[in-house]
């Protein structure tokens, strides 16, 4: 029972470290990356679809990337999606191929973006903390019930606890790495 609870947990911990990756990806360092348009939609025939559904993305420079719909009537719209979008990109269109310039970071962007991450940083730490929380009741019912002994449950919280340190600590390195990535010029 115990060990149920330590995979449980230790699965649950590396799915929150799994969306802070995915999270920190989203943010644009200086370099291009086709990961930066994951969530720009396009309108398809009436529905919202991603872009990468529409149209073939590639990384053509450090600072560019280059967008080829699959479909000819589909140029300006792309476009305007890449316009439109939060990112602050100005797309340039020449035939059927959409450059995306990427411009280089001011020093105080950079610094926001820093605390962005140290906020979803922080957010990823506060989702491992409830999961060792939930853990830690599971162990405390399990001795309500008396299914463990106290023993055992001092054994299952301090593994419990091991657990939340390490994903802590690869949060941290994790959240250290994109914020001197971002600080790269």
């Amino acid at each position: 029972m115990i060990n149920d609870i330590k995979k449980d947990c230790d699965v649950r911990m590396h799915k929150s470290i799994d969306s802070l990756k995915h999270e920190l990806s989203k943010i644009r360092t200086g370099r291009a990356h086709v990961s930066i348009l994951d969530h720009v939609t396009v309108d398809y025939y009436g529905s919202q679809v991603p872009l990468s559904q529409v149209a073939k993305l590639a990384v053509e420079d450090a600072r560019s990337l280059s967008v080829v719909p699959w479909e000819k009537e589909m140029v300006s719209k792309i476009e305007k999606a890449i316009m439109t979008s939060d990112l602050g990109l100005n797309p340039a269109t020449s035939g059927m191929t959409i450059r995306v310039p990427m411009p280089p970071l001011t020093e105080e962007r950079r610094r926001e973006l820093g605390k962005v991450v140290r906020t979803e940083g922080e957010n990823a730490k506060v989702a491992v903390r409830n999961i060792r929380r939930d853990a830690n009741n599971d162990l405390k019912n399990l001795l309500k019930d008396k299914t463990i002994s106290e023993d055992e449950e001092r054994r299952g919280q301090e593994m419990v606890q091991k657990l939340t340190d390490a994903c802590v600590a690869e949060i941290d390195k994790i959240v250290a790495d994109k914020e001197k990535e971002l600080l790269e010029v």
